[in-house]
């Protein structure tokens, strides 16, 4: 009997699962977007449940007919003879997708559906079948599409990726089906056949490794499944069914039985060692799978018998804060190992950041557009030859000697690019000009850093209009921020940029890659300026003057010390003996710290963020202050309001904007800083100075506060030379009562 199925699978597969059913039998196939449909009889259905790699579901359709209402929905699946397929007090479950003729809304669809079958199947006895999402004796999919409904029962049952070998998985698990078409595009198949080896240098939990050793083994990916969606179907034949799945036992048996390929994984994480394990053995391959723990940078194929094979993975496609300079790295560094250590073989890049495939030093021959979910990616396939080397060096070939550059402590030295390779080293002439600014500046201000005892400062700032970077260093560490680029600059130039600009920082700073950190800058709205953007708790103490500090590098917009106010903070320190401090909007107590340090009687440190507060208060524990040196969370403009208490040495530094859900209306320096300075002033001893300033490049202290006060400007005098280039970064105010 011919049958009407349809086989569903990711997007981009539909190629591959339509050669992949037509060998398995099924006929007259079509492609459509995520599906490929054809005719066959049952047995070909089972042997595609049993042995398609690339499926999702194998639908068996019962009916097709044109729907213009839900009533005519109702009356189309009525008239299907359910008694066919499901006992009368069975079990079923509905999955219903498009719209349409009054249906908007999926569970409408799916109520329809569902009440039509159970009406059709109601006994005279009232019996009549139950509902079970999980495990029903019968699963129907409807779907509607261009004014016809197509009612099909799921032969498949649960989702065919779901091999059942595979309990526990990483953070972002590539599914079955998606990995077994990557294999496939990649040419494993054949590989497999001539006895090639397979590599996965970042196999997580293994799916890779997995399903190509099925594939090599001849076994059905779906052989360990026990429940199947025709198991309780009254249609299902299992007489056909038994003769197929012994088949699949005997070929499983012999593939098994052959001299098992190397297939190999790596992985870094060893978390994720274990589960793996757990997971090649639950699928039987544990004769034929092997995973160890090694970082990328240590990962070397087999190289005895010199065989070759496939190199093959799925490398993080970065979601955090900063993750563009980390994964470009890593990608460096998968290039360098390829070229060094994988020469002769092929090698397959399963990625969501094709750009980054460029900076791997490699040339791909081919590549295929496929989707993770509703993920856009790309499989990159390599040659790893000589000849496909972007520049055409040989891997172990003598490198130059490294041009005399300077180092973080500005000192002479002779500086590798630690972590990558040769190749990787040259870059594009766009990322040649930046490292050349780069260079310049680093022996300009490094000698001046070295001399001064400053360990943290800024190198460079946008001084390319091109590469609209921040690059500030921190004791050995670099920090890049990117300012968002204008709208004029398409979106993959600004990208390529911001690489070649990555690529050059290590080699030309002489730092380590996995001491670049990367973030964004972008105007922030209430709070997110104070909240957490990532998680690795990763404080470093760093010297300023006579005070240690702690910053952060990683896990927050800002890293806990604005570089610009250095001067500024020196100059209270040298101020503040025997004098009351307050510091309003204190940010993390920088200030507070020095003025402590410098002798200040006392110091009071106001702001609205507790997260910065208990930054605060782990500053002033590092220094030895605790006594003497109050913290309040507040509202700067309502504590003010309410104080009664005189300070000698006031400063402050408000933000542009703020609208915290903690004040009430929103801060704007501009409009709201006479009031706030009024009210600051009022608080200042006599012969006592405020120091005012902000970032606000339009600002405009308003005239009328020199009228009341004595005001002098002295922006200058608070710019070091690291931010001397950029004189706009803040502006800064001397304030004292009137002595008229």
């Amino acid at each position: 009997m011919t049958l009407q199925l349809i086989l569903t699978c990711p997007k981009g597969l539909e190629s591959l699962l339509r050669d992949e059913a037509a060998a398995l039998g099924l006929q007259e196939s079509r492609e459509h977007p995520a599906a490929v449909s054809g005719v066959a009889d049952l047995e070909v259905g089972y042997r595609l449940c049993l042995w398609s790699r690339l499926a999702n579901r194998v639908l068996l359709v019962l009916s097709r007919f044109p729907v213009d209402s839900p009533d005519a929905l109702y009356a189309g699946v009525a008239a299907i003879d359910w008694h066919d397929h499901l006992d009368s007090r069975g079990t079923l479950a509905v999955e219903f997708s498009g719209q349409g003729a009054g249906i908007d809304n999926t569970h409408f669809g799916a109520l329809k559906v569902k009440d039509a079958i159970v009406d059709s199947l109601r006994d005279e006895n009232g019996g009549r079948p139950g509902i079970d999402k999980l495990n029903p004796d019968v699963r129907i999919h409807v779907r509607i599409d261009r004014g016809e409904a197509v009612v099909s029962l799921d032969l498949s049952g649960h989702s065919l990726h779901q091999r059942g070998y595979r309990l526990q998985q990483g953070a972002a698990p590539l599914k079955e089906n998606l990995a077994a078409a990557v294999l496939i595009r990649a040419g494993w198949p054949a590989i497999a056949a001539q006895g090639g080896a397979l590599t996965d240098p970042m196999c997580g939990v293994g799916t890779f490794l997995v399903e190509a050793a099925l594939m090599a083994a001849d076994i059905a990916p779906n052989l360990r499944r026990e429940r199947w969606g025709f198991s309780g179907w009254l249609g299902h034949v299992p007489a056909v069914w038994s003769r197929l799945l012994f088949e699949a036992q005997a070929r499983a048996a012999a593939g098994l039985a052959k001299e098992p390929l190397w297939i190999r994984g790596y992985e870094a994480d060893p978390r994720l060692i274990q589960p793996a394990r757990n997971n090649i053995e639950r699928a039987g391959l544990a004769e034929w799978v092997r995973v160890y723990q090694g970082e990328l940078a240590t990962f070397e194929p087999r190289t005895d018998r010199n065989q070759k094979g496939l190199v093959i993975c799925n490398p993080p496609y970065g979601e955090r804060l900063g993750d563009e300079a980390s994964l470009l790295y890593l990608y460096q560094h998968l290039g360098e190992r390829l070229r060094q250590a994988c020469l002769g073989w092929q090698a397959a890049v399963f990625t969501g950041a094709p750009e980054l495939g460029k900076r791997m030093g490699l040339r791909s021959h081919k590549q295929y557009a496929m989707w993770n979910g509703a993920l856009p990616c790309k499989l990159l396939l390599f040659r790893v030859e000589v000849e496909q080397f972007v520049t055409g060096r040989k891997p172990g070939a003598e490198r130059p000697v490294a041009a005399r550059e300077t180092d973080l402590a500005g000192e002479a030295a002779v500086i590798p690019a630690p972590g990558l390779a040769p190749e990787t080293a040259r870059l594009s002439e766009g990322g040649q000009m930046f490292a050349n600014r780069l260079a310049k500046n680093l022996k300009q201000l490094g000698k001046w850093a070295a001399r001064e005892r400053i360990e943290c400062y800024r190198l460079y700032d946008a001084d390319m209009p091109e590469y609209a970077l921040a690059v500030d260093l921190y004791a050995g560490w670099v920090h890049v921020q990117e300012y968002a680029p204008p709208r004029s600059i398409e979106p993959a130039k600004a990208q390529a940029r911001l690489l070649d600009a990555l690529a050059a920082i290590p080699p030309t700073l002489g730092v380590s890659p996995d001491r670049v950190v990367l973030k964004r800058r972008e105007r922030q709205s209430g709070t997110r300026q104070y909240e957490r953007q990532g998680s690795e708790g990763r404080f470093m103490e760093v010297r300023e003057g006579a005070v240690k500090l702690l910053v952060n590098l990683t896990d927050y917009l800002d890293t806990g010390l604005f570089l610009d106010h250095r001067p500024m903070r020196l100059r209270l320190a040298r101020e503040a003996d025997g004098k009351r401090f307050l510091n309003l909007f204190c940010y993390t107590a920088t200030a507070s710290v020095h003025a402590a340090k410098g002798g200040a009687r006392s110091t009071t440190s106001v702001d609205l963020s507790r997260t910065y507060l208990d930054w605060a208060r782990r500053n002033l524990a590092l220094n030895g202050l605790s006594e003497r040196h109050q913290l309040v969370q507040s509202d700067v403009m309502e504590w003010l309001a309410q104080e009664q208490g005189i300070y000698d040495l006031i400063f402050m530094d408000p933000p542009t904007f703020s609208n915290s859900k903690r004040m009430e209306g929103v801060f704007d320096v501009q409009r709201d800083h006479v009031r706030l300075l009024d009210l600051a002033m009022a608080r200042l001893a006599p012969g006592g100075t405020l120091y005012f300033s902000n970032n606000f490049r339009k600002f405009t202290l308003e005239p009328r506060l020199a009228e009341r006060y004595e005001v002098e400007e002295i922006s200058g005098q608070t710019l070091d030379e690291d931010f001397r280039r950029n004189g706009k970064i803040h502006r800064a105010w001397r304030i004292q009562a009137s002595k008229r």
